[in-house]
């Protein structure tokens, strides 16, 4: 199954939006952005592509570049050959197809995402990059702390692989409250818990700030406490996972303090879907939390 989340926005963008940001007028809307790029690099950005899917990965990489992002987040190995000739590093590696529904919880789904993560790291680390998306799956009636056994069971099959190839495997936290209905790992707590029992340093959790200030909010005392779980982090306005400007609740400057506070060296990717012109929306975004 492609991105879940490209079908989210396919709406939101209707056919005359789509025409005015296509590729033949992109040019004329980006002559009128202005020029913010990243200046103080405290935090390394990118920005996620699913996101803005009135451009091809290539125009986004160009947009991206320029701005000063150093790659692009949920990038499946098709697309490595176009941020590469970019410039741009795969921030967050997928497979080309995944599931957010169908993951590790269930050990009928194992011997599938073994084999393909097992590949996976090998693909990732031979590109010269780092980090390797993954999802705990659905419950689907399942209790939680099954659901832990179960993914630390599959995980540590390919943990050792990670290890030696240096990749780390991310799991994202996702909401189950307004987005991803009946999703397992939807909270920080269980998120940790099972990182604490795989028990490596190449597992980690991808704390979506968005996900959850939805879920359980206290988001800087939550990275400040627990930051050494956390590999990756995405960012979205509350509520409407819109822009991060003064039209939502978070306070990303503060925020953005806060992560770099604990020694952060990762990325952090913005994950918003635009409402107004897209390339402000991103420079503004990517202003906002270059602290």
């Amino acid at each position: 199954m492609k991105l879940d989340r490209r079908k989210v926005i396919k709406s939101i963008f209707g056919g005359s939006s789509l025409a005015f940001f296509s590729s033949s007028t992109m040019n004329i809307v980006y002559a009128k952005e202005n020029k913010f790029k990243v200046m103080n690099k405290n935090i390394k950005q990118s920005v996620c592509s699913w996101c803005f899917p009135q451009f091809s990965l290539d125009e986004l990489s160009k947009i991206a570049k320029e701005i000063g992002l150093i790659g692009i987040d949920l990038v499946p190995p098709s697309g490595w050959k176009t941020l590469k000739n970019h410039g741009l590093k795969a921030t967050l590696c997928t497979p080309e197809k995944y599931s957010l529904t169908k993951g590790w919880n269930d050990t009928k789904n194992h011997e599938n995402l073994v084999n393909e993560y097992s590949k996976l790291i090998d693909l990732v680390a031979d590109a010269g990059f780092s980090n390797l998306f993954c999802a705990s799956g659905n419950s689907f009636g399942m209790d939680k702390d099954a659901g832990i056994i179960n993914c630390e069971k599959g995980i540590k099959q390919i943990i050792s692989k990670a290890e030696k190839r240096n990749v780390t495997i991310v799991m994202e936290l996702l909401n189950s409250k307004v987005n991803h209905p009946d999703y397992m790992c939807d909270k920080s707590d269980w998120g940790i818990k099972l990182c604490k029992k795989i028990g490596s340093e190449n597992f980690k959790l991808l704390y979506d700030i968005y996900h959850m200030q939805i879920m359980e909010g206290d988001i800087i005392s939550t990275i400040k406490k627990n930051h050494e779980y956390f590999a990756h982090y995405h960012t979205a306005g509350v509520p409407g996972r819109n822009e991060i400007d003064e039209s939502q609740e978070l306070n990303y400057p503060a925020i953005m303090r806060a992560i770099h506070s604990t020694g952060y060296k990762g990325v952090v990717a913005q994950e918003f879907i635009p409402k107004k012109d897209p390339i402000s929306s991103l420079r503004e975004a990517v202003k906002i939390c270059d602290i």
